[in-house]
Order: structure tokens, then sequence, then C-alpha cells
């Protein structure tokens, strides 16, 4: 997920070809870590940069973003030398994750002058630097001999013994660690420095070159059919051709901007992007394709910030649901156990019985009695206290029936409770899973505190009552859409499918859900005629792929009209019943089904 150089290049190929030409129409900076030039060109373009250690940035964005009242220093000075500058070059050098965007402007006296602003984007080394062509810096740079202006991260030799990032010193590039430019690289350098390695092939790749990263260096391996675990001086001449060719056929897709960005991602959370496809990811991971390596870097940070927030917002409440099921599981096996030392009941009233009837045939002092029991018409002894006498042994065993009678009752209609909660509480973190915005969590907390999981806390006013205010379901279901025009809908929390199972549906609509496990109701609305055929497996892999069994691959479907579905008087939300159905076995493949364009999502 790091950026690397390759990726880099991605960006500067695409605001070379955007912004070349370009003059600079406002600056700002939103924070001490955030730049932003707007660069008009035909249209206007927003080049957002960011150094923030974990996620250090270049890209266009269509963003908005607050600006401080007052403007920062580094912005300030920014807004004085560069004007109305005018974008004459935007460079990489190699493979480095370093893009400088060279400036001309004029200055005070109507003299033409070159400026630069180079980002750095190395981790917790990354910087922005101001910097201007100078004749006394006595290092050679890419972007020919250069002097710090200013910078947004000021780096003394205290901080750093390799290179000061100060006003008035030299700017120059830190050097890669004797790195090769996998542009030049031949096959026989390759091979010399590949073998010398005691690495495993994908860790050694990222040390031999320049801008690579883990990810990409496992890719390769993929691409080459090559193991990445393997020791480079294990390798064969054959693998190491393989590899060597894949290198080859990346820098000449790099050389000729023929770039192909993706994300990847794990349900809805964001797991990798690159610049080129990742073969390396198969199933159950998803990939998109985007059109531009912005677009793609916008939408995988602004996903990952969602899926961050939503993973904290949502953590307490499953800590909660967490807690209870656990609980409840035990008390559901306790319950269980002692159901099952219940069922000795019988006996004991047969027993009873028998005593009753046979009494007379012990003596005193007996510790049992073998009598013949008229229900099998099998001999039996029954076990006696020596100091009672059969009669009273009687009474003792009635007593004990009774007793694992009434327990069996109680037990019979605990564990049913149990059962019905721990599926309960199983279907509200299934709706956690799927929550995709804060309503959605309100509306969890809802049930949650409506069904006595959790507390609810009023704010009020000293000295006036507290008051609840009566809950609305404000969110909707997910509608989907198939090629053929049939609307489907899925929801999302056990609120959404109360309504939509018996607000949004008509009775003559089908109904699904994944079979005796948590998920969500799917209603496909009818149309005149019959409902095709891959409609109703459509309809399948949404119940299947939106239910505790999506990781199963394949998940049985119950389907009926919604008119053949109840809800019991005072039974939880999104609980129903009912008592025939259809069945089908559904993939939860739904990436499949999407990139079909066999469904497409209209609202979530």
């Amino acid at each position: 997920m790091a950026l690397d150089g390759i990726t880099v290049k991605a960006i500067v190929t695409e605001i070379k070809d955007k912004l070349l030409g370009g003059r600079i129409m406002k600056i700002n900076q939103p924070d001490d870590n955030t730049l932003i030039l707007n660069i008009k060109n035909y249209d206007t373009y927003k080049v957002f940069m960011t150094i923030n250690a974990q996620s250090p940035l270049m890209y266009i964005s269509n963003d908005t973003y607050e600006n401080p009242k007052q403007a920062l220093n580094f912005c300030m000075l920014l807004r004085k030398h560069l004007g109305s500058g005018r974008v004459v070059d935007i460079i990489q050098p190699g493979l480095e994750r370093v893009v400088g965007i060279k400036f001309e402007h004029l200055d005070d006296m109507g003299d033409l002058c070159t400026k630069f602003i180079i980002i750095e984007m190395m981790g917790k080394y990354s910087n922005i630097i101001f910097a201007k062509p100078s004749d006394e810096a006595d290092k050679e740079s890419p972007f020919g001999r250069l002097q710090i202006i200013d910078s947004i991260k000021h780096v003394s030799m205290l901080v750093s013994s390799v290179r000061e990032v100060l006003p008035g010193r030299s700017y120059f590039i830190p050097e890669t660690q004797d790195k090769l430019d996998a542009f030049t690289v031949t096959a026989e350098r390759f091979r010399t420095v590949v073998l010398a390695h005691k690495e495993p092939v994908h860790k050694a790749l990222y040390m031999i070159f320049t801008g690579f990263s883990p990810l990409f260096a496992n890719e390769i391996c993929f691409r080459s059919s090559v193991a990445p675990d393997i020791v480079c001086s294990s390798l064969s001449d054959d693998e190491i051709s393989r590899i060597y060719q894949t290198i080859v056929y990346f820098m000449t897709e790099i050389s000729s901007g023929s770039f192909s960005p993706v994300m990847v991602l794990e349900g809805r959370k964001p797991v990798q992007f690159s610049a080129f496809d990742l073969k390396c990811y198969g199933e159950p991971y998803e990939k998109r394709a985007y059109e531009s390596i912005s677009t793609l870097l916008s939408d995988f940070y602004s996903r990952k910030v969602a899926f961050s927030a939503m993973q904290q917002k949502t953590a307490d409440l499953r800590k909660v649901i967490s807690n209870l099921i656990e609980r409840d599981v035990k008390k559901l096996d306790l319950q269980q156990k002692q159901l099952l030392d219940t069922e000795k009941r019988d006996k004991y009233k047969v027993y009873g019985e028998l005593l009753t009837a046979f009494g007379y045939e012990a003596k005193g002092g007996d510790k049992s009695i073998k009598v013949n029991n008229y229900y099998t018409g099998e001999d039996i002894t029954i076990p006696l206290d020596k100091d009672l006498t059969a009669i009273e042994n009687a009474k003792k065993y009635y007593d004990k029936y009774a007793k694992l009678k009434r327990t069996y009752e109680a037990l019979s209609k605990l564990t049913v409770e149990t059962e019905e909660e721990i599926e309960h509480l199983n279907s509200i973190m299934v709706s956690i899973n799927l929550a995709a915005s804060e309503q959605e969590l309100v509306e969890i907390k809802e049930e949650m505190i409506q069904s006595g999981y959790m507390k609810r806390r009023l704010k009020n006013v000293k000295g006036t009552p507290k008051k609840e205010k009566k809950f609305q379901l404000k969110s909707k279901p997910m509608h989907y859409v198939t090629n053929d025009g049939y609307d489907i809908y899925v929801g999302r929390n056990n609120y959404q499918n109360d309504m939509l199972t018996f607000q949004i549906a008509d009775g003559g609509d089908w109904w699904f859900h994944a079979k005796k496990m948590p998920g969500s109701h799917v209603v496909v609305k009818v149309k005149e005629g019959e409902l095709p055929d891959r409609v109703f497996e459509l309809a399948g892999t949404l119940a299947a792929h939106y239910s505790s069994g999506k990781e199963q691959g394949k998940v049985e479907i119950d389907y009926l009209k919604r008119k053949g579905v109840k809800k019991p008087a005072g039974a939880n939300p999104g609980f129903v019943v009912y008592y025939s159905n259809y069945s089908l076995i559904a993939s939860s493949d739904l990436d499949l089904v999407m990139e079909k364009g066999e469904l497409t999502l209209l609202s979530e």
C-alpha cells in the first residue's frame, strides 16, 4: 500500500500531460503537511500534495479543503515568488519518489526567473522544498544546481547527518544505496546481482532496484511464475530470465505511459493500489480499475479514511455484541448440559410406580429390589435407601421425577430463548459488518437499546425531565437493478429488513433469505409475466453475499412470495417465519456478477 516509484511515475505522466504550460491561479496550505496548487491550463486543476508520514501523496484532486484564516508562512512565501508562475517542466529522477515542478515567473524587476517546488514522498522523511537555480551549489542534482529557499520541514544536522534542508543550503537527493536502474540494467548484470543475494527473490527485487516496492516485487514473481520465497542463489537460469523479461515488460509499459491503475478491496476495506493490474490478487479480493492514477489515489484514501472511521465507530458495538454472544454461548452450553441431566426423569417415575406396586416384596434394610417392569416385560433392579421403607423410597423417586420435570420444562423454554437471542445478536453483528453510514450505526445502536443490550444515554438540561425521542428509521435498503430492468432491494440491518419486507414489498413480490443463518432480506419487485430464472439466481447471489455465510462461496437460499412471510407478535426486528418455500444454491461472488454488468447498484 506504500507509494512506490512506479506509482509516482504514473502520477508524473498524468500531471505532466495536464499541467505543462499552465499558470498558477491560487496557492493554499490547509495544514503543516499539505500544499495545494490551483493551475489553469484550459481547465483548472487542483494539485494536492501531502507529506503525511503515513501516506505521502501527490495527485490531481477534485475535493475541497478548508484553509486557515491566516495563511501559513510557507504558503505566503510561495505566493510572493510564484504569483502567476507558469509550469515549464515536471521531473522525476529515475524511479525515485521525488517530483520537481519547474516554474518560470517574472520577478519584481520584470526579469524571467526559474523556481522549483520539489515534493519528496519518502515516509517520515517526506518534505516539500522550494528552491532556485544556483551557480554556488557544488552538488549536481537531476534538476540542475539548486539552492533551497525554504521548505515545509526544516532539517538540521542535529536531525539528519545525511543532509540539511535549510534556507540557503544546496539541494540534492540522498544516495539510493547503489540500487540499480530498472530502465538500463542488462540481463547479465541483473543475473550477477540476483545470484549474489541470499535473500528470497521477492525481497531481493525491491532491495536491488530503485522505486520497487514489496507489492510490485511480488507481482513480478507472480507474473514470472516464480515462487517469491525462493532464495536468489537457488534460482535457475530460466527463472532469472523470466523475471528479467517481466521487468523489461513493465519498464517498456512505464516508458510509453501505458498504466492501468487498480485498487484491491476486501469487502469494503481498501487493501492495495497499484499503477498496474495486480494479477497476484484473486478471490476473495475485488479489483476495481480506474482511468487515472489520481482518481484511484483519491478514491483509495477516501475509502481508507471512511473505513477506518467506521471501524472505530463500530468497535464499541462489536465489543458489546461479541461479549453478549460469548456469554450466551456459555449459558446455552450449561443449559444443554443441565437439560441432558433431566433425561433420567422418566426412569425415576417408573421406579416410583414399580415400588408402589411391588414394594411389599422388599425387606427392611434391602439396598435394592428386583421387580418386573410391566412397561417392557423385563426384570429391573431398583436401588433403595436401606433406612427408608419401600413407600418412602417410592415417594423419593416421585419427588426426583417432579423436580427434573419442572427443570426440563423450564430449561426447554430457556434454551429456546437463549438460541433466539444468539441468533438475534448474530444478525446484529452482520448488520454492523454491512453498515455503510453513521446513520445505519445509529439504527443498530437503537435496536440494541430497545432489545436491552445497551442503556440509552439521555442528555438533559438541569431541572428538566429527560425525554426520549421517538425513533424514526432514516436509512433505506440498497437498491439494485438487473440488466433486464428488475428492481432488487437488500436490507442492511434488521430495521431495514422489516421496512423492506412489510412496507416496500407487495404480497406478490419474491422474497429471499439465506437458509438458517443471519443475513439480509432481499426482495425482487415483480412485473408482468414470470420472473426470469436468471433474476432468481441474481437475487440468490445478493442474499448469499449479504449473509454470514458469504465466505462459504455457495449458500442455500430460501425464497417464496412475500405474502408467505409472517412476523410473530413481539418478535425481534428482522425476525420472520415462513412455512413453505423453494430453495436454491447461490454463489456469494457478487463481484463477478457486477463485472459482467448483470447488476447495477443504484443507491447504497
